[in-house]
């Protein structure tokens, strides 16, 4: 841990120390539920759970009491005995870094603590265009990057979710479809917390406007070397290609019968000119807006981790 205050507005801890600051956080978690919650190419075990998601827990459990501490003095100041409004957290990073298995195992590790069991998770793929529109615009292959994005309808769901609507409804996104699924919906009730994961969940707003994250109480930016999330996007496309690509209601079925050489060409110009772009112009630049940053290795593993002091 850094001594005394210097010109980052981060803490930087190693990975030992961050593990010491677990405590007494019990591990609620068995390897057969992990083996649900992770990614397709993600190896994570539960040493790195024990290491690195129980201290994150712990402090997520910390940031939500003194949120509600926050909000029981005002309720006191202005005479009024409204309900907390519920914690919203943010979690962002690139294609294939992990953020999806970090989302899926905050979400149900945050529903075992009593003060907070009622956990919502909701993935802003959601709130892409759908295909016909992307296609009417002229930016499908700019699907992803945060014109792609119903920024609009994110925002206001997001923003409904902390008002303490009762029902607030959002879209549902299909990977085996790669769309938007019409009429069908997922519903949040006034969650404890709810989780809000995307590659642009900290992008700034545009002038005159919010942004989803002026909403969030706490936001995680799940960080590796650009080489080595290219590495682990082209192991993943690989095992997909093997897996639900060969799904003939697969959106990416013709990726399957592909050569092993032919693949690995798509799956590099993608990478290339889609994914590692919008890494470099959008996701890794609002990477200093986040309270948190894990920092992976090559391994996939969290080397060390980067927290917001003020």
């Amino acid at each position: 841990m850094t001594n005394g205050w210097d010109a980052t507005p981060y803490v930087e801890l190693s990975r030992a120390q961050w593990s010491e600051l677990r405590k007494n956080t019990p591990l609620t978690l068995t390897e057969d539920e992990l083996e649900e919650l992770r990614g397709i190419d993600d190896p994570i075990d539960l040493t790195e759970v024990t290491d690195i998601y129980l201290p994150l827990t712990r402090l997520l459990n910390l940031h939500f009491t003194g949120a509600k501490q926050r909000s029981a003095a005002l309720n006191t100041f202005l005479g009024t005995s409204q309900r907390p409004t519920p914690y919203i957290l943010g979690i962002a990073g690139s294609v294939a870094v992990g953020k999806s298995t970090t989302a899926r195992l905050l979400h149900t590790l945050l529903a075992r603590w009593p003060e907070h069991p009622r956990v919502d998770l909701v993935t802003t793929d959601s709130f892409l265009y759908p295909n016909k529109i992307l296609a009417e615009r002229d930016i499908t292959h700019r699907k992803g990057f945060p014109e792609s994005y119903d920024r609009r309808a994110l925002v206001r769901f997001v923003a409904d979710v902390k008002a303490g609507l009762p029902k607030v409804s959002a879209p549902v996104y299909s990977h085996l479809e790669y769309d938007i699924v019409p009429g069908v919906t997922q519903t949040v009730c006034r969650p404890d917390i709810l989780i809000v994961e995307g590659l642009n969940v900290l992008q700034p707003a545009p002038p005159t406007a919010l942004a989803v994250n002026d909403y969030f109480d706490f936001s995680i930016y799940v960080d590796a070397k650009i080489e080595h999330i290219r590495d682990w996007y082209l192991d993943r496309f690989h095992k997909l290609r093997r897996t639900a690509f060969e799904d003939p209601k697969s959106y990416f079925k013709y990726l399957a019968d592909l050569s092993d050489d032919e693949a690995t060409a798509f799956a590099r110009n993608v990478w290339r000119d889609v994914n590692e772009r919008n890494l470099v112009e959008n996701i890794a630049p609002t990477r200093g807006r986040a309270g948190l940053v894990l920092h992976k290795g090559a391994d996939h593993s969290v080397r060390r981790v980067r927290l917001r002091r003020a």
